[in-house]
């Protein structure tokens, strides 16, 4: 039986090739790696997941060469953690990624877990959070009632401007965080670089598709039609009001991204200046800019540079890391019942 890596594992990129939008070119970049940068959007970090309707595309591997999925149902307990087992399974209710909008993405919704649930027979459904990384412009929920009848019509006729003009436009800068709830409408603008952190499914309803390389009514509404996908939608008007409770400007130090996704995930930006403990458990580790060393509870080490990404398993122990940097901790959903090694 496999058993969880007594050490914290340096995940390689993961972009699924051939995406129906552009870009790539800024997670090469933060990654300083070379390679193709055309349709390449996406890097799947800690990836159980593969893109909707495929077998393997997605899933990420690990350097020994073995697929993390596979590895986390050997030794779930030593990956996860005995409350975390006990409550969620080998399901590490986790996917990261990076995602360079090399153009503006089409508008579209994620279903909450309990449409995906009934239509979709799926485990989870998907709340998302942003971290910008490099901003611009990013288009966010509707700023008044849609009827469900104007959305259906939008939708069939592709009427863009109709759809845009009906949501906020809202300028993000880095540093910037974004909650999505399920079902918030929503179109990340052309030049943004964010981390993404989600429940682990890909399952998007577009509800545009218009002079992008993917053919929407057979492929942008989850295999259940329209009329059904579309029910996901939250088409009631936001104000700005209500919209800055989902934001986080400038965020710097310790804090806490998207606290009311706290069921769905946890994630938090810590700046370190000298010396930080953080406790154990199965995280992924985006390390934005410096440089430093994280030491496990048993000894094992690994250095922290720009465009890293780290996964740390629960045995190896609380977790030291040194130096002068800044990082996302992206982590499941905290268990009723406090961890313990």
């Amino acid at each position: 039986m496999t058993t969880a890596p007594e050490r914290p594992v340096l995940l390689p990129s993961n972009q699924p090739a051939n995406r129906f939008y552009a870009g790539g070119s800024k997670i090469r970049a933060f990654r300083h790696e070379e390679g193709s940068t055309d349709h390449v959007p996406e890097d799947w970090v800690a990836s159980t997941t593969t893109i909707f309707g495929e077998a393997d595309t997605g899933l990420t591997e690990l350097p020994t060469g073995e697929r993390l999925r596979d590895a986390i149902l050997g030794d779930p307990v030593g990956w996860l953690g005995r409350d975390h087992h006990a409550q969620f399974g080998a399901d590490t209710k986790l996917l990261v990624k990076l995602l360079d909008a090399g153009q503006r993405l089409p508008v579209h919704i994620h279903p909450s877990h309990e449409f995906a649930q009934e239509h979709l027979g799926a485990g989870h459904g998907k709340a998302e959070a942003w971290y910008v990384v490099d901003g611009g412009t990013v288009h966010l929920g509707f700023a008044r009632d849609v009827s469900a009848t104007e959305l259906s019509d939008w939708v069939r006729e592709q009427n863009v401007d109709a759809l845009l003009g009906a949501m906020h436009l809202l300028t993000v800068c880095a540093g910037d965080s974004i909650y999505v709830p399920p079902g918030l409408p929503h179109a990340i603008g052309a030049g943004v670089f964010i981390v993404e952190v989600q429940e682990p499914e890909d399952m998007s309803i577009l509800l545009e598709w218009k002079g992008f390389a993917i053919d929407g009514p057979r492929h942008g509404h989850l295999g259940i039609g329209a009329e059904k996908a579309l029910k996901a939608t939250d088409r009631h008007g936001w104000s700005m009001a209500e919209l800055e409770t989902l934001l986080i400007h400038d965020g710097t130090g310790v804090h806490t991204l998207a606290a009311q996704a706290g069921s769905y995930f946890r994630a938090e930006h810590r700046s370190v200046a000298g010396e930080t403990v953080l406790d154990a458990g199965f995280s992924i580790l985006v390390i934005l800019s410096g440089e430093g060393q994280l030491t496990a509870a048993n000894g094992s080490r690994a250095v922290l540079a720009p465009g890293l990404t780290i996964l740390t398993p629960h045995n190896i122990g609380n977790l030291t890391i040194t130096g002068e940097l800044t990082l996302l901790r992206c982590r499941p959903p905290l268990g009723q019942v406090p961890d313990s090694i």
